[in-house]
């Protein structure tokens, strides 16, 4: 059946959550953008930033792991439209950060608790709120992916919503310091924050289940399912598995999925690799101006050239798969061969810093290739949840391996600012950021092989 029969309207949604994940993270590139002037300003230390950033990584961890079930039992529609409500207002509130800190001291010190600075206190909030709502992207995003497209798109269309976060990181390094310059601090926070507000109107008209979607041909319904009815069996390529990606429509619960290996792979894939990419988008313009003395208006050309890097890894990364899935092999075992591959990328990074007396470019490029890497990594890493798992129960495992990830973000944070101030008090910063690029590198390698430890074979679940 020719495409133009057979309807693209799956592709209109991809392009909602491509612009969901675009408004995701120019809400959360807005702070590390601004870090080095609000440091200097407000007289923060790396562990003072670390301790902001963290408390972001912790909440969106626990987060994750409800807003996987809140979306697995409210629905794509109305899950997605919470979380954007609410990280958008999270996002807003950074401007009234120092207002909200001097209450937060004053509630605390009534009870005899010491406080952290007031600045620091009204920044830990708003991240708390912002880290909330961010929560619902993706186990929302990766649930609508896994309704709309059929197991060979799904990593390419992951690959691509997924390329919204580099374009986000691209964005916001234009727009924030230029907001920042003209109109100050609290404005870049307001006017970015305020478009998820502007998405949620487009989502509420062009969304809804692909059984109700009077724009979705039947034809295009019919290949998304790839179910062959008289079989019970999805055929994909040159081979087929049985169709227990279907949606049984019941809640399962948390402690039903952690008896699965199959989860415990995604989680501790998650746990490994998620603190790198969040270690780059944190602290790379910090870096830059500790190590290189670079301003954040010449911080804009390099993050936008790393991040330009991670969107064709995003992109690229989603649809490697189908090389292998071409020649014969299923979705999962196509990703895993694919990831194999992907993670040997990152070991560049151990260059990044004894090459990085040559120019900021060398470090800035190889690290650029890390990131690509990470977001190819992490198309394929979401997808092998819906190739394993049925529909209902999707958001609930993306959910569980988000909050593994976080907190794995959490620690690589804690131990950044740590590094970073106990090398910069001796004046060898460069040893700091030399210790965490080695950690990152070698990241992807031991994640993969723990996850082909767990689960050596391609297995669904067919029981839940």
């Amino acid at each position: 059946m020719n495409s133009q029969a057979l309807g693209k309207y799956r592709w209109t949604i991809c392009g909602l959550l491509f612009f969901a994940t675009t408004v995701n993270y120019l809400d959360r590139q807005v702070l590390s953008l601004l870090a080095p002037d609000l440091s200097k300003e407000f007289g923060w230390s790396n562990s003072d930033y670390a301790n902001i950033t963290a408390v972001f990584q912790f909440v969106y961890a626990i987060s994750m792991l409800f807003a996987g079930r809140v979306v697995d039992k409210i629905g794509t529609k109305q899950a997605f439209i919470l979380a954007i409500s609410i990280w958008s207002v999270g996002a807003i509130m950074h401007a009234y950060s120092i207002p909200m800190g001097s209450e937060i001291a004053q509630i605390l010190s009534s009870f005899g608790i010491a406080a952290v600075s007031v600045s620091v206190a009204g920044f830990m909030l708003s991240r708390a709120v912002l880290a909330l709502g961010e929560a619902g992207n993706f186990p929302a995003a990766i649930k609508a992916t896994a309704e709309y497209f059929p197991k060979r798109e799904r990593s390419f269309a992951t690959g691509i919503f997924n390329s919204g976060a580099n374009i986000g990181a691209i964005l916001a390094p234009l727009l924030v310091p230029w907001i920042a310059e003209n109109w100050g601090w609290q404005s870049a926070f307001i006017g970015i924050g305020a478009i998820g507000f502007i998405w949620m109107l487009a989502w509420w008209i062009y969304y809804d289940k692909p059984e109700e979607q009077k724009r979705l041909s039947a034809a295009e319904l019919n290949y998304i399912n790839e179910t062959d009815a008289s079989t019970g069996s999805t055929t994909t390529g040159s081979f087929t598995t049985t169709a227990a990606t279907a949606d049984s429509g019941k809640t399962v619960s948390w402690l039903a999925l952690l008896g699965y290996k199959q989860t415990w792979a995604f989680v501790f894939g998650k746990f490994m690799t998620d603190g790198v990419w969040w270690f780059f988008l944190f602290w790379l313009p910090k870096y830059l101006s500790a190590q290189y003395g670079m301003q954040k208006t010449e911080i804009t050309l390099p993050l936008a050239v790393l991040y330009s890097m991670t969107m064709i890894g995003s992109i690229g990364g989603g649809w490697f798969p189908t090389f292998f899935i071409n020649r014969g092999h299923s979705p999962y075992d196509g990703r895993m061969k694919a990831m194999l591959v992907i993670a040997l990328f990152p070991l560049v990074v151990l260059l990044a810093q004894p090459l990085g007396y040559l120019s900021f470019w060398v470090p800035v490029l190889l690290i650029g290739i890390g990131t690509s890497a990470h977001q190819a990594w992490s198309a394929n890493l979401f997808t092998t949840v819906s190739d394993m798992f049925p529909k209902n129960s999707v958001a609930s495992v993306v959910g569980i391996g988000g909050m593994a990830g976080g907190l794995g973000g959490v620690l690589v944070s804690k131990i950044g600012g740590w590094l970073f101030d106990y090398y910069g008090a001796l004046g060898q910063i460069q040893t700091g950021y030399t210790i965490m690029f080695s950690g990152c590198a070698l990241a992807y390698l031991i994640a993969w092989s723990v996850m082909k430890l767990l689960v050596p074979r391609y297995k669904e679940i067919t029981d839940l």
